[in-house]
């Protein structure tokens, strides 16, 4: 839906206002969604939380394709199944991370998160390269319908996922006293504050310009399926970033996750700016593949930040950190309106990386952050949970 919600508004308007304003529909419910999706997180079945988003999503798809094929489809109708696909990620984003660290445990969390990054890239490649080639081959209509069938085999999947409940799940407060916790961590984590304002800083001026791709793309004069292919840039490149993190598991996951920002910054405007097609597509795939880094580092850096019976409020307050990205739409539609779409994305990613290295020099908390830290706490406060007569005289962390 990230592609044919802002295709469909090209399509109808050749507007980069309104391509952008498709993307905030599907962004926006993050900004303000995020810390209750956590808290509910927290606090209820994850499992059913995201079988629920699916419930919510699929008819959205189908109705709206369906529409689409009776010739009776207006832009104002995008909207707002836009904006229930993002309500409906607000939970999948939150709850399906801690399910994976329930499954696995923090022994494996780092491979399993960052090949959990790697189906997402996989996903975003397939959904876009084949969303552009159903547009050229069959119609809107029909691909809209093809996502709702696919959605609907993602569910039947999901639903063998075990039912589980973490150890302190229960024990969380209920009420607006859980919801206030969740933003006091804001106050007292420093190392969360530094990982959120990094993902702030990416998301407000690297993914706002993401709506923009075909509109950049368009400048070429090709057809759906290579603006698909194209878009499919952004998964194929973070799917190398994250199988390369789940295959050398680097313990400097701080660094690797702002030194992805950057790298993700740099190449996007080789994107903005290359005067080909194939350099265009070549620096996407680049700038991918430091989003690769970013991603499969980002939800482990927040979850080893807080104890475990926070985990849930931690990524709803990333997932609230993500959801400056609508502002950031806006903000980069504005430009694009005035001085053209690459333009507008040229001035965003460096905007952005100057920005981000202002921020990390008051708050560095995250370019030292190893995969060891959060273990190796978690340790330190079970031995002091032992009775007298139960603690070792000595324990040497450093030693195997």
């Amino acid at each position: 839906m990230s592609f044919i919600g802002p295709f469909i508004a090209n399509d109808l308007t050749g507007s980069a206002r309104m391509v952008q304003l498709a993307g905030v529909a599907l962004w926006s419910p993050l900004l303000f969604g995020g810390l209750i999706g956590g808290w509910v997180s927290d606090r209820f079945d994850r499992r059913r939380m995201v079988i629920i988003q699916f419930l919510i999503t699929i008819p959205g798809l189908i109705i709206l394709g369906v529409v689409e094929l009776s010739g009776a489809l207006r832009l104002w109708m995008i909207y707002p199944v836009l904006f229930l696909t993002g309500v409906g990620w607000v939970f999948d984003m939150v709850g399906r991370r801690v399910i994976v660290y329930d499954v696995v445990g923090p022994e494996k969390i780092d491979n399993a998160l960052a090949l959990e990054s790697s189906g997402t890239a996989v996903a975003l490649a397939f959904g876009a390269f084949a969303g552009g080639s159903l547009i050229q081959g069959v119609g809107v209509g029909w691909a809209l319908v093809v996502m709702g069938s696919l959605q609907i085999i993602s569910l039947s999947a999901f639903t063998a996922v075990p039912r589980m409940q973490s150890r302190n799940q229960a024990a969380v407060g209920g009420g607006l006293r859980a919801l206030f916790e969740g933003v006091q961590m804001l106050r007292t984590e420093k190392s969360l504050i530094s990982i959120l304002g990094v993902t702030a800083f990416v998301n407000f001026f690297y993914f706002s310009s993401s709506p923009l791709l075909q509109v950049v793309g368009g400048k070429f004069d090709v057809g759906p399926a290579l603006l698909g292919l194209l878009a499919a840039m952004l998964g194929i490149g973070m799917f190398a970033g994250s199988l390369g993190v789940a295959r050398y598991q680097p313990r400097r996951r701080g660094l690797l996750y702002v030194t992805g920002s950057y790298v993700a910054f740099v190449f996007m405007i080789g994107f903005a700016l290359a005067p080909t097609y194939v350099l265009s597509a070549g620096f996407l795939a680049l700038a991918a593949l430091g989003m690769g880094l970013f991603a499969s580092t980002q939800a482990i850096l927040v979850m080893d930040a807080v104890s475990e019976d926070r985990r849930g409020r931690a990524l709803g307050l990333l997932s609230s950190a993500i959801g400056v990205l609508p502002i950031g739409m806006l903000v980069v539609g504005e430009i694009a309106e005035v001085l053209g779409p690459s333009t507008a994305v040229a001035i965003s990613v460096t905007s952005g990386a100057l920005l981000m290295t202002v921020f990390l020099r008051i708050r560095p908390e995250s370019l030292h952050l190893r995969q060891s830290d959060r273990t190796q706490t978690e340790v330190e406060i079970d031995l002091e949970n032992l009775p007298d007569n139960r603690r070792p005289e000595v324990f040497n962390l450093s030693r195997p």
